[in-house]
């Protein structure tokens, strides 16, 4: 009872600070990260409603199975918001991700 309890206020604290960045900074690289924090609170919360101790019953597969996928499918998307937030760098004259350094010329060695 108590781990669940603790899995889920964790979940809800993670998606709460996600939620809270989400929408209180502008920086697209922020975002991104923001919608990564939110997904690993819904994971914690779906691992917590899964959770039954041992020796009272079989396990659920299914919500287990839904995390990997939801793994699975946020790493994927991470991915392709990075991408597309390097395309709007590239494209535009936007200063967005002015931290980080694009370069499709080899560097060379020893610099």
């Amino acid at each position: 009872m108590i781990t669940s309890l603790l899995y889920s206020l964790t979940g809800m604290v993670l998606f709460a600070m996600g939620l809270f960045t989400l929408i209180v900074h502008s920086h697209p690289l922020r975002k991104v990260l923001a919608v990564n924090v939110m997904a690993a609170g819904v994971f914690l919360i779906l691992v917590a409603t899964a959770y039954i101790p041992f020796g009272q019953g079989a396990v659920d597969p299914v919500p287990h199975a839904m995390v990997l996928t939801g793994i699975v499918v946020s790493v994927s998307v991470t991915a392709l918001a990075l991408i597309l937030a390097c395309r709007v760098q590239e494209t535009s004259n936007l200063d967005l991700l002015a931290k980080i350094k694009f370069s499709s010329e080899p560097k060379e060695p020893g610099a």
